[in-house]
């Protein structure tokens, strides 16, 4: 069975796990349990979930090429940008002392990210991109960049409202996009992997998207439907993650 084959089963097994993931809220930040056995910190299981992402697939492809200066590699780079802010930078910045994960959301993060980190590895570093395909290139560099900068932003905002919150240490977001949604922390990654997706064309990519939407949509809902329960006052035309549509 082929690399492709194999990617395409793991998107559908994505797929057909998404509608058991929307019933089931992720048991870590404000919706942390005890019912998922162990626990570990909160700031320690992010590090170690999200860095077999920042490793893995930058590993495969500088192992499996020898065009260094390439449009490949270039792609490699946005990969490793994204990741250093999210398996260094984020964790560290943000204000959860005391906070708790279940062991077990850690090691299915490390199995996911993994799996995507093999996955998009091998596929930038066996597809072969050329400036014929700039329009494409150009699109999705632009639109990978406004989702990063969105992304950056709203986790800017979050930290920040930790100074001053109201209830179990959060309080309402307001301001640029959270007046319109309540996650666009969680939209500028989906709009980042899209614009990635888009600029890299190939299926890896496409799927890591994918399993992206089929992450963050559940997360998104869970913490709307959170914030609307918690907070009489919460805003009702925001949507969760997708303004005006979800």
């Amino acid at each position: 069975m082929d690399n492709t084959t194999l990617t395409i089963i793991w998107t559908v097994i994505g797929i057909i796990l998404f509608p058991i993931i929307l019933k089931n809220k992720a048991p870590y930040g404000r919706h942390t349990t005890k019912k998922w056995g162990k626990t570990i910190s909160n700031k320690a299981g992010w590090i170690i979930m999200e860095l077999p992402a920042l490793l893995i697939c930058p590993l495969f492809y500088f192992t499996n090429t020898t065009n260094l200066p390439s449009l490949n590699t270039f792609f490699v780079g946005l990969w490793i940008i994204h990741y250093i802010n999210r398996t260094i930078i984020f964790p560290f910045r943000i204000k959860t002392k005391g906070k708790k994960m279940p062991l077990a959301i850690a090691l299915s993060a490390i199995f996911f990210n993994t799996i995507n980190g093999v996955i998009n590895g091998y596929f930038l570093s066996v597809t072969d991109y050329s400036l014929s395909n700039s329009p494409l290139i150009i699109a999705g560099f632009f639109i990978f960049f406004i989702g990063l900068v969105l992304n950056i932003h709203s986790d800017n905002k979050l930290i920040s409202l930790r100074e001053n919150t109201q209830v179990n240490n959060y309080t309402i977001p307001k301001g640029g996009l959270f007046n319109k949604i309540s996650c666009p922390n969680y939209f500028g990654e989906l709009t980042e992997w899209f614009g990635f997706a888009i600029m890299t064309f190939n299926i890896g990519s496409l799927s890591f998207f994918v399993w992206t939407f089929i992450n963050l949509v559940p997360r998104a809902l869970s913490h709307h439907n959170w914030y609307k329960i918690n907070f009489e006052n919460y805003p009702k035309n925001r949507k969760a993650i997708i303004p005006y549509i979800l």
